[in-house]
């Protein structure tokens, strides 16, 4: 993994610096970008993603490397089309599992952490959906099957990773207009961590913002309606170290213990976030139609 070495390397000092940096203007601008207890949080699950993705590397490399071995397509030939081509795939890979976060309640129970800080900024995008690694890698092997090598998978999505870090930002309005219309920029960014009801599910690509255009995700920051950071619903003990983790998990367990049949049971697990037999709480789809509506 010498390559993924050499990218914590470069990447480590160019986020201390970013964020030192971030952190120094807001405190001159009095601005409330950054708290101490918010931060101490991200890093705390930062951490703990960390921590278990190296535990269950070993396990999910075997598994993408045994599908490897049955891949039909081999572009090693071309390096130029191999690693182009993993970009584009890895992000787009990376959209459909960030959209089925959004939108099957189970996933969202691992992802809801990521977005249950009321506030945004670089460390933000270190508040990490603790349990991710034990299933991300499923959304990769695909792109095994298409002859990309497990190992240049984890690299692709590591480097993209960091791009997607940056882009957890207020100091950069918008980028030129060019810019904005292929890739994800901060002000994309800004509208996916709002609680917003017209921003609710919206942008959800890491660093190409053409998939949420094609497949009706995207959401342009409106100056008319400023974001609100968070969920539409705030976590009650967001500092618990286990409760910020585990809340929506919760929630589910109270959702299942309610009398109704089994089949509505299992659409409280696999709905999306907000969903209810009765109508007594509404998916993000229904708030915007009532939004459109009033």
């Amino acid at each position: 993994m010498l390559k993924e070495q050499l990218l914590i390397l470069v990447s480590t000092p160019l986020y201390i610096v970013v964020i030192g940096l971030e952190i120094l203007m807001s405190h001159l601008h009095i601005r409330k970008f950054y708290s101490t207890r918010e931060t101490v949080i991200n890093v705390y699950m930062c951490t703990l993603n960390g921590g278990l993705d190296l535990l269950f590397r070993t396990v999910y490399v075997y598994i993408m490397a045994l599908c490897f071995g049955f891949h039909f397509v081999d572009f090693s030939a071309s390096p130029v089309w191999y690693w182009g081509l993993l970009f584009i795939m890895e992000d787009l890979a990376f959209y459909v599992e960030h959209r089925v976060d959004h939108f099957v309640r189970i996933c969202w129970a691992v992802h809801v952490t990521h977005h249950s800080s009321e506030e945004f900024n670089l460390t933000t995008g270190f508040r990490s959906s603790v349990l991710q690694p034990l299933y991300r890698f499923i959304y990769f092997l695909p792109l095994v099957l298409f002859g990309f090598k497990p190992l240049d998978i984890i690299f692709m999505y590591s480097l993209t990773q960091i791009y997607g870090i940056l882009v957890h930002t207020q100091y950069v309005h918008k980028m030129p207009r060019w810019f904005e219309s292929i890739f994800v920029s901060p002000s994309h960014h800004r509208v996916h961590h709002a609680s917003n009801v017209r921003y609710l599910d919206r942008n959800m690509g890491m660093v190409l913002i053409i998939w949420d255009k094609l497949f009706g995700t995207f959401q342009a920051e409106l100056p008319e309606d400023p974001v609100r950071y968070g969920l539409t619903k705030q976590v009650e003990k967001r500092h618990h170290p286990f409760h910020i983790i585990f809340h929506e998990w919760e929630s589910i367990a109270s959702d299942l213990r309610k009398k109704v049949p089994f089949s509505i049971k299992l659409k409280y697990l696999f709905m999306p976030p907000g969903w209810s037999h009765d109508g007594s709480s509404k998916t993000s789809r229904q708030l915007r139609k009532e939004l459109r509506n009033s």
